[in-house]
């Protein structure tokens, strides 16, 4: 779709900031999305503004006035862009941090007894703070085993272990290793039909990037996201916390706005750059759709993004014009398999022949950035079941081309060759 109309790709590109080539570094194509997505020109723009101003919230000065209403403003961005009419919206340390306080909440003030549910495909963030509050409240924390063959985790695998005793359940909407969305709103309605009660978590950080959140269908608790993932910058979290999460106790100011999450004064450019984030999915959904209303064009977006990045993955995986794809090249394996249903924007993968590292440089040298993923606290729950120490990491988003990815093949199959 993005393709089809002619001059988006470039005017899609126009609105990011080093795109073609690295400050640091120079010429360069940028396929470690994942990692961080490129930032919008806005967003650099907003940041730098914001920055500079000196006044502070709640004060009877026109400065202090325009603060708040960029707050209030962000916070209905949010709302728009999660779909989250009802509970609270709220910025955080970081996207690990609001999903910390989600799930430390959610553990707290739910019903004793019972357990607490999640699975191994989940990033560490959330995996990190469903152990840790099932030991303070006593519970057990139950995994669901992920498919190592698919790189996913499936409803089935979910519904062999949802019992009525489940008092917090977290999902990872997407895998950050694999690239591998979950079919998050059937497992949130599997775990409903047993466990009414519970108290569901999404980490939506992977995902986010690719358009088509909709917590309002989703029927959870909690959603995060990273804004640095999703086209903003670093130094805060987004987190989205239904009405009958943000009733239970929580962290607060002795005497302050019972409903609120948020602990100190937060920096209002960060709700201005999230509005800035928003405002660019509304542009490219009004691109891509002749939808009136700034929800519809999100909506629009969202899969035009997810329709874009799908014949990246395919052109990545099966090959484009006369260049192979990495799933057919000799000595190449895909972690997760090869399917691109489902896919987000990521292909990891190993090379026989080559350790990981060396690809990395490999590729930098060719002007490509990938990123090495290892078998570490952040990886390791997907590459050690598959005897890895480590792979590389590819990952594209929607500003990217397929002749980027066609430089990408025509390296990987130069790799390969050197390699055997």
């Amino acid at each position: 779709m993005i393709t089809e109309i002619p001059g988006l790709v470039d005017r899609v590109r126009d609105r990011f900031a080093h795109v073609e080539a690295c400050p640091f570094e120079g010429p360069r194509i940028f396929f470690e999305n994942a990692g961080g997505a490129l930032r919008l020109k806005s967003v650099i723009g907003t940041s730098a503004a914001y920055a500079g101003y000196a006044d502070n919230q709640g004060r009877d000065n026109p400065a202090s006035k325009a603060l708040m209403a960029a707050i209030d403003k962000g916070r209905a961005d949010m709302r728009l862009f999660l779909n989250a009419p009802g509970g609270e919206v709220f910025v955080g340390e970081s996207g690990t941090e609001v999903l910390f306080r989600l799930i430390r909440t959610a553990a707290l003030g739910a019903r004793q007894g019972g357990v607490m549910l999640g699975s191994t495909l989940e990033h560490p963030a959330s995996r990190s703070a469903m152990a840790r509050w099932a030991e303070v409240a006593g519970r057990q924390h139950v995994l669901v085993p992920h498919d190592n063959a698919t790189g996913t985790v499936s409803l089935e695998a979910y519904q062999e272990a949802i019992t009525p005793d489940i008092r917090v359940a977290t999902i990872v909407q997407t895998s950050p290793v694999t690239g591998m969305a979950v079919d998050v709103p059937a497992i949130v309605a599997a775990i409903r039909d047993q466990a009414p009660e519970a108290f569901i978590i999404i980490d939506g950080i992977q995902h986010a990037s690719h358009g088509q959140i909709d917590c309002a269908a989703y029927g959870a608790d909690g959603y995060a996201v990273s804004p640095y993932k999703v086209f903003s910058r670093h130094g805060y979290g987004v987190g989205w916390a239904s009405d009958r999460l943000t009733a239970l106790a929580k962290e607060q100011i002795v005497d302050g706005p019972e409903r609120a999450w948020e602990l100190g004064t937060r920096d209002a450019g960060v709700y201005a750059t999230f509005s800035d984030v928003v405002a660019y999915f509304d542009w490219l959904g009004g691109e891509v759709s002749d939808a009136t209303g700034r929800r519809a064009r999100i909506e629009a977006a969202g899969r035009a993004i997810h329709d874009h990045e799908a014949r990246l993955m395919q052109a990545m995986l099966h090959g484009t014009g006369n260049l192979r794809g990495v799933a057919e090249m000799p000595g190449v394996a895909v972690v997760g398999g090869s399917g691109t249903e489902g896919r987000e924007g990521v292909v990891s993968l190993t090379l026989d022949g080559m350790e990981p590292g060396a690809l990395v440089t490999f590729l930098a040298m060719r002007g490509i950035r990938v990123h090495i993923r290892k078998n570490d606290h952040y990886c390791g729950n997907i590459l050690g079941p598959l005897g890895l120490e480590a792979c590389i990491r590819v990952s594209v988003c929607h500003y990217n081309t397929e002749a980027e990815v066609a430089r990408f093949l025509t390296a990987m199959d130069e790799a390969a060759t050197l390699a055997r």
